[in-house]
């Protein structure tokens, strides 16, 4: 039985870091293609006039803290999954302030994989510690 909680716990734990960096993956793509795209409409305006609260801002620290917490999972998945459990809010939150319309559909395609991730780690950390 032992050690069909270990695979458990182990497959657990690939599944949540695929979700997760895959994540940060297409949030950083999005990203960048945005960044550009406004560069080419704006020059350097975009990059000379930009404060603290605008919203890429705002969603490059949310990913930041994203792809921390998917680099912290090597060692600490309970932090890893409290992290991104808060990804998750944060970016409803940020959806909700900012996006036009459709919030929850945004938020299904965009924080729903930070939240299943980081439920994932925060189980296969609950699962493991039973384990020792």
């Amino acid at each position: 039985m032992e050690t069909g909680k270990y695979r458990l716990v182990k497959r657990m734990r690939l599944a949540a870091r695929i979700i997760g960096f895959g994540m940060v993956g297409f949030g950083g793509t999005m990203l960048v293609g945005e960044a550009v795209s406004e560069y080419l409409r704006e020059g350097w305006a975009v990059i000379t006039e930009v404060t603290p609260t605008d919203p890429g801002v705002l969603l490059v620290v949310i990913g930041a803290v994203a792809l921390a917490g998917c680099i912290l999972s090597r060692w600490r998945e309970r932090l890893a999954g409290i992290l991104l459990v808060s990804v998750a809010a944060a970016l409803g939150a940020h959806i909700a302030t900012y996006a036009g319309r459709n919030h929850a559909l945004v938020w299904a395609m965009v924080g729903l994989p930070f939240l299943v991730s980081g439920l994932l780690f925060l189980n296969a950390w609950r699962l493991s510690k039973e384990l020792t």
